[in-house]
């Protein structure tokens, strides 16, 4: 899970019982709010050079919506009972972890999980060829971690993604068990170390997931307009040319 996803699952957690957020306060303020990590790339930063996908995604949303996009920075989960911001990018969309959160979402619109990243040399070509003398990058706590130590392949743990594939780079581990996304961030801001990427199990479905654009607490109206938006920007290109920027292709939803 990245560091965005991580607290996202957070957030979540904290999200109590509240009245629905109105379409109309939302117009009458100008601005939605987007729930975002601030040092996440490729899926957000404050820093804001690249923004990150999910801030861009939230600029075009919002344009679609006729008001600005208003960032609230998340950290800790002492400052997410506070940020009271609209919408979160990249939500698993799984009915379990839903009724969890009480976050309301909107169709699917991508497809993605946890991919093997392996060095441009290795020998392997699917995730069956791990083996006890092959060492994988991990991270800490994850279901990848679990399933792939049932396997038992040695693992070594690691609280970010980024530090796994730096790892990988500098032949700590064989392989990584990351995101596709930051694997295809990865190759895209360090073109001398890229690394390949493969699926780590196609028919395990806890190891891959739909994602769409989660909404705190949205009214009917809300809910509709942010679905249609969203349409609107897969239709004409938008979703896949801001995904594309940070060297990610965009699968469809399954």
């Amino acid at each position: 899970m990245t560091r965005s996803l991580a607290l996202l699952a957070i957030l979540v957690g904290l999200i109590g019982p509240a009245e629905a957020r109105s379409l109309d306060a939302i117009r009458s303020l100008g601005q939605i709010g987007l729930c975002a990590h601030p040092n996440s790339l490729p899926f957000a930063s404050k820093a804001g050079d690249p923004p990150g996908f999910q801030v861009e995604m939230g600029q075009a949303l919002a344009r679609e919506l006729g008001v600005s996009l208003r960032l609230d920075w998340i950290i800790t989960m002492f400052q997410l009972r506070a940020a009271g911001c609209d919408i979160v990018m990249d939500v698993i969309a799984d009915r379990e972890a839903l009724e969890e959160t009480r976050l309301k979402t909107t169709k699917p619109y991508y497809r993605t999980g946890v991919a093997l990243a392996l060095p441009q040399a290795s020998k392997l070509t699917s995730a069956a060829g791990l083996d006890p003398t092959t060492k994988v990058g991990v991270q800490v706590g994850s279901v990848a971690a679990m399933l792939i130590s049932q396997r038992h392949v040695p693992t070594s743990t690691f609280g970010f993604e980024i530090d796994s594939l730096d790892a990988l780079a500098n032949h700590e581990i064989d392989a990584a068990a990351v995101t596709p996304a930051n694997a295809a961030y990865y190759n895209q801001t360090h073109p001398d170390k890229t690394v390949r990427i493969i699926a780590l199990d196609d028919s395990e479905a806890s190891l891959n997931w739909n994602v769409a654009i989660g909404m705190v607490r949205p009214d009917d109206a809300l809910r509709e307009a942010i679905e249609a938006a969203l349409a609107r920007l897969r239709a004409d290109g938008t979703v896949t040319r801001i995904y594309s920027r940070y060297g990610v292709t965009l699968q469809e939803p399954k």
